[in-house]
């Protein structure tokens, strides 16, 4: 007997151990088998093929640069110069940057010796410095086409078809088309992020701001730096702050909307504090349901409902909230220390006064807590949902990617907001601290 059982224990320790070798390889195997899968649904060798670095050196270029476009008007022949293509930073008429000589022949010097001249008759050369084996290149608009000397094989710095011709060096970008003649040059930083080429102060140092004669006579120099900062008609400072208010606001509503409609129905839905079974069965699906549709979706739906609007990022991160904060508020109070009310009632104390000093204290740092770590979550989802209720700094950031151009104002939004989570982050640990630590 004492041998049988032996055997038949030897034998069950044998099987779980082939079990577990075999789970050692399975489990590697179908990872793999996955990874593998992965590897040809989602065209992973087609999306390597289809990458374009130079877009991709384009855009990290863009994020932290500039660029000046001089554009000659192929119908009137007037030459203008703006920085960024926008009417609020076009240089005065008649005037340009030092490197851009207008006349009857407008001549635009790029760096390296690059240079570019806007020829009567719709026409332009593009001269490359002296010992640069890449040929000069010009062209012209006749017929409402675009005529070169290039010849048939095209030199891989040249994009050409019958209505556009691009010439694209490291010293800048050309374009030609039937309608204008345009020169875009490249500079490093954010031109006029501080003030425009119509402000007084335009061009001046911080030092001869604060420290200088008077530049504006009928203002002290820093109360109208720091006017015309504020109301900058390019990087919309003023309209920035405010977006990032909207957006703390949005998240800020939302959460402590949804803490606090979640904290009675909490006690409705956990099972020491609910004896009715329909009850708790039917809190807790509400709280499957509004937790369940994401926060975007019920974003899209409020919107049809009461518009675009901050409002309506509020609701949506209140319903989605609610039942998060529904789920984790009842577990919470499923697990309070039961020896603690039995004290409180022992006093003679009411079930009122039993939940307020015998439950309350229990839960409120953990209830503070989650509550403080969603309010940190929501302020990084009111941006996205801000881009599409038309609310928040997420409105701003959706704009300026759309129009494809204003990279540098993308940086800078997406670093606006890097540096709100931050501060949200510290401020949630502050009063977390302070509230629970009592620090």
């Amino acid at each position: 007997m004492q041998g049988t059982a032996s055997h038949a224990r030897y034998a069950a320790a044998e099987a779980l151990l082939s079990r577990k070798r075999l789970m050692a390889f399975l489990v590697p195997g179908v990872v793999l088998a996955y990874l593998v899968y992965i590897f040809f649904a989602f065209d992973i060798p087609g999306l390597a093929q289809r990458a374009d670095l130079e877009n991709g050196r384009t855009l990290i270029r863009d994020a932290y640069s500039y660029k000046t476009h001089v554009t000659r008007d192929n119908r009137s022949g007037d030459v203008s110069v703006s920085i960024e293509g926008e009417r609020k930073g076009d240089y005065p008429e008649g005037t340009a940057p030092e490197w851009v000589a207008l006349g009857e022949e407008t001549v635009v010097t790029l760096p390296r010796g690059h240079e570019v001249r806007f020829l009567p008759g719709n026409a332009l050369v593009y001269d490359f410095p002296e010992g640069d084996p890449r040929a000069d290149i010009e062209a012209r608009i006749e017929d409402r086409e675009v005529v070169t000397d290039i010849g048939e094989a095209l030199p891989d710095h040249v994009s050409l078809s019958s209505s556009r011709l691009n010439i694209t060096t490291e010293a800048g970008r050309v374009s030609l088309t039937n309608n204008r003649t345009e020169v875009f040059r490249y500079f490093t930083g954010w031109e006029l992020f501080f003030f425009t080429l119509d402000s007084p102060y335009h061009g001046h140092s911080f030092w001869s701001i604060a420290f200088g004669e008077r530049i504006d006579s009928e203002r002290t120099n820093i109360a109208g730096a720091v006017s015309d900062f504020w109301n900058n008609a390019m990087w919309r400072h003023k309209d920035v702050a405010w977006a990032i208010f909207e957006t703390i606001l949005m998240a800020f509503l939302g959460t402590a909307g949804a803490a606090l409609i979640a904290l009675p129905l909490a006690f409705v839905a956990a099972r020491n504090f609910s004896r009715l079974w329909a009850a708790r069965f039917g809190v807790r699906r509400i709280f499957d349901f509004v937790r369940g549709v994401d926060g975007l979706i019920w974003t899209i739906v409020l919107s049809r409902a009461f518009g675009p609007g901050p409002l309506t990022g509020a609701l949506a991160i209140l319903l989605t909230d609610t039942g998060t904060f529904g789920k984790l508020f009842s577990e919470t109070l499923e697990n309070v220390d039961s020896k603690q009310i039995e004290g409180v009632q022992s006093t003679g104390a009411k079930k009122l006064q039993r939940y307020r000093f015998g439950v309350i204290p229990q839960v409120i740092p953990v209830f503070l807590s989650q509550a403080l770590y969603m309010l940190e979550s929501n302020t990084r989802s009111a941006t996205i949902i801000g881009a599409i209720t038309g609310g928040g700094i997420g409105l701003l950031l959706t704009q300026a990617i759309i129009t494809q151009k204003d990279w540098e104002e993308v940086t800078y939004y997406i670093v606006l907001i890097i540096l709100m989570v931050m501060f949200m982050d510290s401020a949630s640990s502050w009063l977390r601290n302070k509230l629970i630590r009592g620090e």
